[in-house]
């Protein structure tokens, strides 16, 4: 009895279940990636959010959690130098987005996106209730997958591991 009822080849190779299966990252690295380029220029081309204090400002926004966040300390560290905070957190959502999106370092720039949405999370989103409407912990959790399996398929770190594979004569 058969139980593989599906065509067994779409593209280069294998079923397309298999094809599904290899491109199943794909979707949710170009959300993450998109998203956290977004993040950055929004915060980068807001005139407001990169002072210490007025409305929507990132000074202010880091006041409002203090009291509520579960480390008060890492807000204390980012109201030592607001502006110098939000421009970190711009660029590093930026980097982040960048590397996900073009696959390079993907591993690496996942991380970096965990642990951005780790601190959000830890800080800003911590006093959600009931705690699943804070957005910074599903953040969290969308980037394990990518820093699990980094970006095998369409991107330069799947590029540059095959031109390495080439020149050592397909060892690697």
């Amino acid at each position: 009895m058969r139980t593989d009822t599906h065509t067994p080849h779409f593209g280069d190779g294998g079923g397309w279940r298999d094809n599904a299966t290899r491109y199943a990252l794909l979707p949710l690295r170009i959300f993450l990636g998109v998203t956290f380029i977004y993040a950055g220029l929004d915060k980068l081309t807001d005139s407001g959010f990169m002072k210490d204090s007025g409305a929507g400002s990132v000074g202010d926004m880091m006041r409002a959690v203090r009291d509520s966040s579960a480390i008060p300390a890492l807000v204390d560290l980012s109201l030592k130098s607001p502006a110098g905070f939000g421009y970190a957190i711009a660029f590093g959502e930026l980097a982040v987005g960048i590397g996900t999106l073009l696959g390079l370092f993907a591993r690496l720039a996942a991380l970096g996106g965990a642990l951005i949405s780790l601190s959000l999370w830890l800080t800003v989103s911590w006093a959600s209730d009931p705690y699943y409407y804070g957005n910074d912990l599903a953040y969290l959790m969308a980037w394990t997958p990518l820093i699990l399996a980094g970006a095998p398929l369409l991107s330069l770190d799947a590029a540059l591991r095959s031109r390495r594979r080439q020149r050592s004569g397909g060892y690697r």
